[in-house]
């Protein structure tokens, strides 16, 4: 049993990657374009260039399209963990102390998802595959044309 599960570990942490990409993305874009209810649940936006809410949700749309790729995972995914730390504990924490107080649950969960997949990379499904498995054909192909010295 732990066999199978083990062998599936990168095609769950695929999903669940484009999942958290994907709910990322779409809370970046309520933000800046006012879809899905928008910033205030009304349709509204934020100004451009405001700080921190403009950009924010600027690195939460490109962090969660990226991540939801695939593609740059790991670095996509340190700025937007880095991002949500910053909107927990300078917008929520000082409220209350527990995200369920303080209404910081999303912020708190989207920061910890991200983290692992820094350390996790992209798993299956991910444009960043597709390359890396490219990169080592051509190391292979290249370490077959190179000599061994004696």
């Amino acid at each position: 049993m732990t066999g199978r599960l083990n062998s599936a570990q990168p095609y769950a942490l695929g999903l669940f990657r484009i999942v958290i990409g994907l709910l990322f993305a779409c809370h970046g874009a309520s933000t800046l374009f006012g879809v899905l209810g928008g910033a205030d649940g009304n349709g509204g936006t934020v100004d451009a260039g405001t700080w921190p809410g403009w950009y924010a949700a600027v690195i939460q749309l490109v962090g969660g399209a990226l991540v939801a790729l695939g593609l740059g995972t790991r670095a996509a995914a340190f700025i937007s963990s880095g991002s949500m730390a910053y909107a927990y504990f300078k917008v929520h924490q000082p409220e209350a102390l527990w995200p369920l107080q303080n209404g910081g649950e999303p912020s708190a969960i989207f920061c910890w998802a991200m983290l692992l997949f820094v350390f996790t990379g992209s798993g299956a499904f991910g444009i960043d595959r597709l390359f890396s498995a490219r990169g080592e054909r051509d190391e292979d192909k290249a370490s077959d044309r190179t000599p061994v010295a004696a």
